[in-house]
C-alpha cells in the first residue's frame, strides 16, 4: 500500500475522480477541483520561475476559493504559505511580514492598493495572472521529487498574549496525520457539503480545506455577514443543502440563544462539530432537541498540535450542572495531564494538558525562545529527545475516562483567599433565565471580577441571582450589560476588549461624578 507523505496527492487523486465537482464555492464564485489543480500549478510554476523554493510565500487575498488555489499553489512550489488577510488591523499584517522576512507575496484585485502600506519590499505576483502561467509538469516533478514530508506547508499566526503574533509552523505529516483521524471520528465522504465559518488564516478553515481534497466533497464559505444574522445564516445552510459544520461555540450559540429555530430549522445538517470555547449546556441541548438525529462532537486542541487534538461524540441531551467533555484524543496522539513538577496527575486530579505525537507541529517561525517555552522534553523520558506541547489549558479526567476541560491556566484566579474559575461563574450564569451569553474577566490591578452579559434580564435581577447561586466570593464585582459580546476573529470571546470596554465605562462615571 502506498504511503501519504504530500498533502497534494489528496487533490491530485481526486481531480483523476471527479475534475469537474465542485470544490470550493462562495456566493461569487466556485472552483472545481480541476480548477483548483490547474491554478495551483500555473502558481507552483511562477513561484519557481521567480526563485522561489522552500520558504515563506504571503498570500494577501480577500476569502474566496481562490485563495485556496493559492494555498496550494505555494505548496506546489515547495515553499509554505503565510495568510493575511484584508480584515486583519495593519499593525499585525506588519509584524507577521516583519518576522517571516518573506520575499514573495500573492495578491488579488481587492488588496492590491494595499500592499505599498504594508511596506512589503518583495516580489508582488497578482493572482490573476500568476493563476494562468503555463505549468510546468517537469519543474513541478523535480520538486516533488525532493519534498519530504516534514517539510512545512503553512505558517499561521496565532495571537501571542503580549500581543505579538507567534508563527506556528505546519507540516505534511502532521496534516495528513490529523484529517485521517478527524475525518474517520467525523465521518466525512464524497457527499459531505462542509459549510465554512472561520477565516482562512486560521487553522480551524483545515477542518474543511483538506477534507475536502481527500474525499472530493464541497465547501462553501459562508459571507460573514450572514453571522450576524441567525435567519439569514440558518437559510444559507438550507438554500446550500450544508450538511456539516466545523463550527466555534459562539457561532452556534448565537442561533440557538436567539429564537432562530422558532422560525428556521437547518433541514440537512448531520454532523455538527464545535470547539474553541465550552458550549453552554442550556445552548447545546436547544440544538441537540431541534436536530435530534444529527451527529453532535466537542473537539478540543491549538494550533500547535496542527488543530483539534481531542473528540468527545455527544450523544444526549446534558443535565444542568453537567460539563460536556472533550473527551479522547485522537488516533496516534497522547494526552498527559502533569502537575507543575511535571509528574503525571493522580485520577481526578486536575493537571495541565500536554499534548504527545505527531501531531505536534514544527514550534514558532523564528522564534525559538518562544518555541522551547512551550515545547518541551517529555518529563517521562530522559533517554532521547522526544517533544511534548504545553497547551496552558488545565484539565482532569471523569469517572469514564474522559477528558474535561477545566479552564485555561490564566483564567483560574486568586480571589479573597479562594482559588476560583472564571468559567465556574460563566456556567453558572449561563443557566439563569433570560440570559442569552456571558463572559467573565478579572481586572488583576484593582482585583476586581467583572461579568459580562447579554441578555433580556436587568442588572437588578441578575445581582440578586447570582447571591442566590454563588458563594460571596465569587459574586461578580461588578456587571456589565451589552447587545453582544466582542468576539476575536476567530470567534472566541474578546477578553481584552472587555478590559477596554470596563476601563472606558469606569473613565466615564469617573468623568461625571
Amino acid at each position: 500500500m502506498h504511503m501519504q507523505t504530500n498533502v497534494l496527492e489528496y487533490l491530485e487523486n481526486t481531480v483523476d475522480r471527479v475534475p469537474d465537482k465542485t470544490a470550493f464555492a462562495d456566493e461569487e464564485s466556485a472552483l472545481s477541483f480541476i480548477q483548483v489543480s490547474e491554478q495551483a500549478k500555473s502558481i507552483g510554476t511562477e513561484l519557481s520561475r521567480q526563485g522561489a523554493y522552500r520558504e515563506p510565500v504571503v498570500v494577501y487575498m480577500k476569502k474566496c476559493p481562490q485563495t485556496i488555489a493559492a494555498f496550494f499553489g505555494v505548496i506546489y512550489a515547495g515553499c509554505y504559505y503565510v495568510p493575511i488577510d484584508e480584515e486583519m488591523p495593519r499593525r499585525r499584517m506588519q509584524l507577521i511580514l516583519e518576522n517571516t522576512d518573506a520575499n514573495y507575496l500573492i495578491y488579488d484585485e481587492s488588496t492590491k492598493d494595499k500592499i505599498a502600506a504594508l511596506g512589503f519590499e518583495g516580489t508582488a505576483l497578482p493572482y490573476e495572472t500568476c493563476s494562468k502561467t503555463e505549468m510546468d509538469e517537469e519543474v513541478l516533478a523535480k520538486i516533488r521529487e525532493g519534498a519530504l514530508d516534514i517539510d512545512p506547508i503553512y505558517v499561521l499566526f496565532t495571537s501571542g498574549s503580549t500581543g505579538v503574533p507567534k508563527g506556528v509552523v505546519g507540516y505534511h505529516r502532521g496534516v495528513i496525520d490529523y484529517i485521517e483521524s478527524l475525518s474517520e471520528v467525523l465521518g466525512f465522504n464524497e457527499r459531505t457539503v462542509f459549510g465554512n465559518q472561520t477565516p482562512l488564516y486560521l487553522d480551524a478553515c483545515m477542518k474543511e480545506i483538506y477534507p475536502t481534497l481527500k474525499y472530493g466533497a464541497t465547501t462553501w464559505l459562508i459571507p460573514k455577514s450572514c453571522f450576524m444574522f441567525p435567519v439569514k445564516l440558518v437559510e444559507f445552510l438550507n438554500d446550500h443543502e450544508i450538511n456539516t459544520i466545523c463550527w466555534v461555540v459562539s457561532a452556534l450559540t448565537m442561533i440557538s440563544a436567539f429564537g432562530t429555530f422558532d422560525t428556521v430549522i437547518p433541514k440537512y445538517l448531520h454532523t455538527i462539530a464545535f470547539g474553541s470555547e465550552v458550549f453552554p449546556v442550556k445552548q447545546f441541548n436547544l440544538w441537540k432537541m431541534t436536530i435530534p438525529d444529527a451527529e453532535f462532537f466537542n473537539l478540543y486542541g491549538p494550533t500547535e498540535a496542527t488543530g483539534m487534538s481531542c473528540y468527545y461524540h455527544a450523544t444526549h441531551v446534558f443535565a444542568e450542572k453537567e460539563v460536556i467533555p472533550i473527551g479522547r484524543p485522537f488516533k496516534n496522539t497522547q494526552i498527559l495531564l502533569l502537575n507543575e513538577q511535571g509528574e503525571p496527575v493522580k485520577d481526578g486530579e486536575t493537571g495541565e494538558i500536554c499534548i504527545h505525537g505527531t501531531c505536534l507541529t514544527h514550534g514558532y517561525y523564528n522564534n525559538p525562545e518562544k518555541t522551547a517555552e512551550v515545547f518541551t522534553q517529555n518529563p517521562l523520558n530522559p533517554y532521547f529527545p522526544d517533544r511534548i506541547y504545553h497547551t496552558g489549558d488545565l484539565g482532569r479526567k471523569n469517572e469514564a475516562g474522559d477528558l474535561i476541560f477545566v479552564s485555561r491556566k490564566d483564567y483560574q484566579i486568586k480571589h479573597m483567599g479562594h482559588r476560583i474559575e472564571l468559567g465556574e461563574i460563566e456556567s453558572d450564569v449561563d443557566l439563569i433565565e433570560g440570559i442569552k451569553t456571558c463572559c467573565c474577566i478579572f481586572i488583576q490591578e484593582t482585583k476586581k471580577i467583572v461579568l459580562f452579559y447579554v441578555g433580556d434580564i436587568d442588572k437588578r435581577a441578575l445581582t440578586v441571582e447570582l447571591k442566590e447561586r454563588l458563594p460571596r466570593y465569587m459574586i461578580p464585582n461588578a456587571i456589565v450589560r451589552l447587545e453582544t459580546l466582542p468576539l476575536t476573529p476567530n470567534g472566541k470571546m474578546d477578553r481584552l476588549k472587555m478590559q477596554e470596554i470596563y476601563a472606558a465605562q469606569k473613565r466615564r462615571s469617573v468623568k461625571r461624578s
